[in-house]
């Protein structure tokens, strides 16, 4: 398998998958506004995103995954801290272990990057994610408990 870091080139190839993460997550498709979204990300370099091939995949024609991560900051501990906030594998790749790959090429970069921590959440019902981050290393945080504020866009 080959992970490689996502460029605007990418954009075509990555925002079906994309889409198909938000409707997972009962968002509606909106594909171009997912594709501008993902675009000005890349563009202000704002994220970074790691793409999934099967090694054979040699013009690069069908991604099977992908991971999405922002970058913030811990002031307790002085240092960077990624949030690993979208990952998603194609219906057709699972049980490949693609996940486990683009999450230890994201672990990479936090170390080059001299991160303190990575951060994923997912949906409480979210089970085989669940297991899968604990296989990564990942562990429940029972230190902080963590809020959300919703803010209206009206």
């Amino acid at each position: 398998m080959r992970i490689i870091k996502a460029t605007l080139a990418h954009l075509d190839l990555l925002n079906p998958l994309f889409v198909k993460y938000r409707e997972y997550y009962g968002q509606l498709p909106y594909p171009d506004s997912s594709r501008s979204f993902l675009e000005k990300r890349l563009r202000l370099e704002e994220s970074v995103i790691y793409l999934a091939f099967a090694d054979d995949d040699v013009d690069d024609s069908k991604l099977l995954g992908f991971c999405q991560l922002y970058p913030s900051f811990s002031s307790l501990s002085l240092k960077r801290v990624w949030i690993l906030n979208d990952i998603y594998v194609a219906e057709d790749a699972r049980r490949m272990l693609v996940a486990d790959h683009l999450m230890r090429e994201a672990k990479k970069m936090a170390k080059e990057t001299n991160a303190v921590r990575m951060r994923v959440s997912t949906s409480t019902d979210n089970q085989v994610a669940m297991k899968t981050y604990e296989s990564m290393g990942f562990r429940e945080d029972t230190e902080f408990k963590n809020y959300t504020l919703p803010i209206n866009s009206d």
